[in-house]
């Protein structure tokens, strides 16, 4: 392996914040290329990170010998045939959400990365702030009880602007609506800090814009340990805020509300006696902390590919988490709670969009 990781980027989106991420990283990543349909956009965004090849071709992306690993960022239909193609050219994935529009489809990445020798590691840096990352240090360190109820809110605001760019609110390119496309990382969280989910009843509308998808959704689950959840997301929020906040028997700790990163410090964790708060506060002054938001996840990344180890999230985080995408939306449509895991005999396993579309 190389001293550094040499980066391309494909798409010049939320793309532009990887590349941001990876120059904070300059002893273990090079941003080599930038691809971008939109050439002239793909020049400015060089021109501003000061990377010195730009191109309209991911197959010229994929041929180049001086690129190790290629970052897609584009819109969300394409990610899972331009991973395949990233991985038959023989390079590392970084893949941006949603990974692919079906479990069926994930599925096939699992097996197609397995037969890579390369590795694909899907985009949820919510997990690395500092707040969320203490969490999982007191959880880990057997500091919290089992849990009780978890709430988690993504209200955010999109007006009809966001959704002039065409491939957006539309089932076959952006794939899905809010649960999608702006809640995702705040419920991968979920996965991460509590384990799975064993059964989902929800609601969903179209409330805020004249879209296909859905903008507003409150759904119920229950965890595999048996303690409650609950999910509430719009689209519709004219103050936008993130929050998660976890009960646990001798712990409740609550985030930040900033909307886009809300896992960062500051974080508050409250014990349930002076003991326990004494066992919480001296485990925090041990807290390491790495990185944060992408470049947290990158840090985690470099390292895993130099010494073999597990990615910081694989693909199969990436599939749980759009398990429970296909749940929420099995359960908005039928009226009906459902049950996890999904099976590949499932209705939706083969995708959650409506047939109609």
């Amino acid at each position: 392996m190389n001293e550094q990781l040499r980066a391309g980027i494909v798409g010049t989106g939320i793309g532009s914040l990887h590349i941001a991420a990876l120059q904070s990283l300059p002893d273990l990543f090079h941003v080599q290329a930038i691809c971008d349909v939109d050439e002239a956009r793909a020049h400015a965004v060089a021109a501003q990170y000061n990377v010195s090849h730009v191109t309209t071709s991911l197959e010229e992306l994929c041929r180049r010998d001086d690129i190790d690993v290629i970052h897609i960022c584009t819109p969300s239909y394409l990610h899972y045939e331009q991973a395949i193609q990233v991985l038959e050219a023989g390079k590392h994935v970084v893949l941006e959400k949603p990974v692919a529009g079906s479990l069926g489809q994930v599925d096939e990445l699992i097996q197609a990365e397995a037969g890579s020798g390369k590795r694909v590691m899907p985009i949820f840096q919510y997990r690395f702030g500092h707040g969320a990352q203490k969490l999982k240090m007191l959880i880990d360190r057997g500091l919290v009880g089992r849990a009780y109820l978890t709430t988690v809110e993504t209200s955010w605001r999109r007006k009809p602007e966001y959704y002039a760019v065409p491939w957006r609110g539309k089932w076959r390119t952006e794939l899905g609506g809010a649960i999608v496309s702006q809640a995702i990382h705040a419920h991968d969280l979920i996965y991460y800090l509590l384990g799975s989910v064993s059964n989902v009843f929800a609601r969903s509308r179209t409330l805020v814009n004249q879209i296909e998808t859905e903008d507003c959704v409150s759904a119920s689950l229950e965890m595999s340990d048996g303690s409650l959840c609950s999910l509430s997301v719009t689209i519709g929020s004219a103050r936008e805020i993130s929050r998660h906040r976890f009960c646990f028997r001798d712990l409740t700790a609550e985030s930040n509300t900033e909307p886009y990163t809300n896992t960062a410090d500051p974080w508050t964790f409250v014990g349930d006696t002076p003991e326990i708060q004494e066992a919480i506060d001296s485990a925090l002054k041990q807290f390491q902390p790495l990185p944060e938001g992408f470049a947290g996840q990158f840090h985690r990344f470099f390292y895993a590919l130099k010494y073999g180890t597990e990615l910081p999230v694989t693909l199969n985080d990436s599939r749980v988490s759009l398990e429970l995408i296909t749940a929420l939306y099995e359960s908005a449509r039928t009226g009906q709670a459902v049950s996890l895991p999904v099976s590949d005999d499932h209705p939706y396993y083969s995708g959650w969009q409506p047939s109609s579309e």
